[in-house]
């Protein structure tokens, strides 16, 4: 069996490859294409319903997940990298504690309200998480925070 070259594989030559790399990477940054826009930063048609707010507000806890793990530990956020990463930790809880304040249902907004707590203690925002611990009304809510994070209690 004859494996062939790259050229009778691919119908490229090697060069026309990498030229076209370099070209996406190149049309990325001409065009900005790298930067990717955030769940938070995206504009909301008001009024949306309850329901769809609640799914928002869950998307965005799982989007900044990653950033509140990378900040956690951290206690300096002197570099760049951690300070964006703390800046999008905070945008992003800022932007669901906003949507959760339009929920007209306790029940929903108490689930939601539960997402940024669980997000704050992610980063190690006990003062924040603490207050909106606070605001929750549901008591089985309320319970299952407890038991998923007991730093709550005090």
């Amino acid at each position: 069996m004859r494996v062939g070259t790259i050229e009778e594989n691919c119908g490229l030559p090697v060069t026309a490859i990498y030229a076209c790399q370099l070209f996406g990477a190149w049309a990325m940054w001409w065009f900005d294409k790298d930067k990717r826009r955030e769940v938070w930063d995206e504009e909301i048609q008001w009024p949306i319903g309850d329901i769809e707010a609640a799914h928002r507000i869950r998307e965005i806890c799982r989007s900044a997940a990653d950033s509140a793990g990378k900040i956690a530990g951290v206690a300096d956020h002197s570099d760049k990298k951690r300070a964006y990463e703390t800046a999008r930790y905070e945008r992003a809880a800022k932007a669901a504690m906003e949507i959760a304040m339009k929920i007209s249902d306790d029940l929903l907004r108490d689930s939601s309200v539960r997402q940024i707590v669980s997000l704050c203690m992610t980063a190690n925002d006990l003062r924040t998480a603490r207050i909106l611990f606070r605001a929750i009304q549901a008591f089985s809510i309320k319970e299952d925070l407890l038991s998923e994070h007991p730093m709550l209690r005090q």
